[in-house]
């Protein structure tokens, strides 16, 4: 069950709310996009092969997968404070599955996490209580509530 002090130990923070704007042309195997968030950050173009091969461009699933990792991040990071244990570092790495939906159209299957953490003086046990927390209670594991969520997370540099 995630922690319910996840990410409300700042009474400071805010709900804040994000934006971002797609244009498509064209039909879908051979149109193109263009996508960006407002904060100017980041943009980019994409394609259908951008989702379905390796087509150079950047695709949803790139940015889910990173949202996802980056996210898993920093939320385990609180988690292991909020316990008392600091951590050195946290390296997420998020694989995003996606394909055919055997319902129709096309679905995020799968979303893997490796993680690995250096948390000086923490037992095996509280870390891993800890990762599988975050890997339920992170808001964009949230979002994806319904889809396999698989954790590999491991200590590291003890």
């Amino acid at each position: 069950m995630a922690s319910p002090t996840l990410f409300n130990t700042n009474p400071f923070v805010q709900m804040i709310v994000r934006h971002a704007d797609a244009v498509w042309e064209g039909d879908l195997k051979s149109g193109r996009g263009h996508m960006k968030e407002h904060q100017g950050g980041f943009e980019t173009e994409f394609t259908f092969a951008s989702r379905t091969e390796d087509g150079g461009l950047t695709s949803p699933e790139d940015l889910v997968a990173a949202a996802q990792a980056s996210c898993y991040a920093m939320a385990l990071s609180n988690e292991l404070a909020s316990n008392g244990n600091v951590a050195d570092r946290v390296e997420a790495h998020a694989t995003v599955n996606f394909g055919p939906d055997p319902a129709g159209g096309f679905h995020i299957s799968e979303i893997n996490l490796v993680v690995r953490a250096a948390v000086p003086g923490i037992s095996e046990e509280a870390f891993q209580q800890a990762a599988e927390s975050t890997r339920v209670g992170c808001p964009i594991s949230k979002l994806f509530t319904g889809t396999t969520i698989t954790l590999d997370a491991q200590l590291t540099g003890q």
